[in-house]
């Protein structure tokens, strides 16, 4: 999956986005939980240049944004992790396992974190089997009129009729950028 063919999806699929309504208290406290903990996801920027609200968008997707737990899997930080990506860990705090995290995944070496270029990562941190199977990622979209039903149960195990109930990264980006003034996106043109 190229990000030059990608982009002008997700900047369609933004411009259209609607958060579904009965979601959208739900979408402010997850922002509001993300900016009172600004400082975590800055120590984690700061060491990596990945935008700390796409930080904390992946924290909150792969567990629930529980600091207790690995960033690349949600895992206990404190045992070697099972699931994709596998041997990871153990780490002594959220930190030092988001930087290992992101660095597994290749996101520390992008250089240009314009607002498409942050909803194609997302994607690749999660996995391309959606765009694979022509599906907008839940990962991505989940709580909004972009969302098809379709969702991967487990690592590898796809259900079409599964509708992931995650909150996406799309909606909770867009709220964390209503709600503080100094999250704006450079978009793509």
């Amino acid at each position: 999956m190229r990000y030059a063919a990608k982009w002008p999806e997700y900047a369609e699929q933004w411009n259209g986005m609607v958060v579904n309504p009965d979601r959208l208290s739900e979408f402010q406290q997850i922002a509001q939980f993300a900016i009172n903990h600004k400082d975590r996801y800055l120590k984690v920027e700061a060491l990596t240049l990945v935008k700390w609200y796409h930080i904390a968008v992946i924290h909150r997707r792969e567990s629930d944004a529980d600091f207790n737990t690995y960033l690349g899997n949600g895992e206990p930080l404190n045992r070697v992790t099972r699931l994709v990506p596998k041997g990871r860990g153990p780490f002594p705090d959220f930190e030092t396992g988001a930087v290992d995290a992101l660095k597994f995944d290749g996101l520390t070496t992008v250089v240009d974190w314009r607002l498409e270029k942050i909803l194609y990562y997302c994607e690749i941190f999660n996995g391309t089997g959606y765009a694979n199977r022509g599906l907008p990622s839940p990962y991505i979209w989940g709580g909004t009129n972009v969302q098809k039903p379709g969702k991967y149960v487990a690592d590898g195990v796809f259900d079409a009729t599964v509708m992931d109930p995650q909150p996406g990264c799309a909606p909770i980006l867009a709220t964390i950028a209503a709600l503080d003034p100094t999250v704006q996106f450079t978009r793509e043109s």
